[in-house]
């Protein structure tokens, strides 16, 4: 490395975040930061870190991509088999990371999760690119395989199956969604003294506060 990790430094000074300007639901500010990442052409705008856990605490994270905002539920897809899909089944909370550099954004949500209904995930997963249908049937996602060869001949040997014909939603594939009961948005600020405005759910109503830094 030609430069020490811990010498790295930025100075966040692009914008603000006043408590007495953040709209009343956590939900519509969210939506309306998120229109000004995208209007502002951020690279994969929707994508976040999902951070889930085992039973026994063991936390994981990755990278995936937010798909719709439905009755104030946070929606993603994936296979149910994989890792994230079985801790999300056996420990249903997990948090979503937003971060867009570009702006000096973080947005953290926290709260439950539950599978969408059969006719959610399967409208979505009719909408994907077919190649990514395919390949949602013959990947073991999360589990070790021999190679890529043995994923490719999957593929083909699944395509032919079909023959042209419509790709049916696997059993094994379908939607997350997250319900918040906590939302954070932090606004990078000079000497680090961060905004934060943090929403949380009690007794049904959103309490606002602002965070120290």
């Amino acid at each position: 490395m030609t430069n020490r990790i811990a010498d790295i430094r930025k100075d966040y000074s692009k914008q603000k975040l006043n408590r007495h300007e953040v709209l009343d639901e956590p939900i519509e500010q969210f939506e309306k930061w998120f229109d000004e990442a995208n209007n502002s052409n951020i690279e994969d705008v929707n994508a976040c870190t999902l951070s889930t856990s085992s039973i026994d605490g063991r936390p994981s994270g990755r990278i995936v991509l937010l798909k719709g905002i439905e009755n104030g539920n946070f929606l993603f897809y994936t296979n149910y088999e994989s890792q994230k899909g079985k801790e999300l089944i056996n420990n249903p909370f997990a948090a979503m990371t937003f971060y867009w550099k570009e702006l000096e954004r973080q947005v953290r949500i926290e709260g439950s999760i539950e599978k969408t209904s059969w006719e959610n995930s399967n409208e979505y997963f009719q909408t994907r690119p077919r190649k990514s249908r395919v390949g949602a049937w013959i990947s073991p996602q999360s589990k070790p395989v021999p190679s890529r060869i043995y994923l490719m001949r999957a593929f083909v040997a699944k395509e032919m199956s079909i023959l042209g014909g419509k790709v049916e939603l696997p059993p094994h594939w379908g939607g997350f969604a997250l319900k918040p009961d906590r939302i954070e948005f932090w606004q990078g600020r000079p000497n680090r003294l961060h905004d934060r405005i943090n929403y949380t759910l009690e007794d049904g109503k959103w309490v606002i506060n602002r965070l120290a830094p």
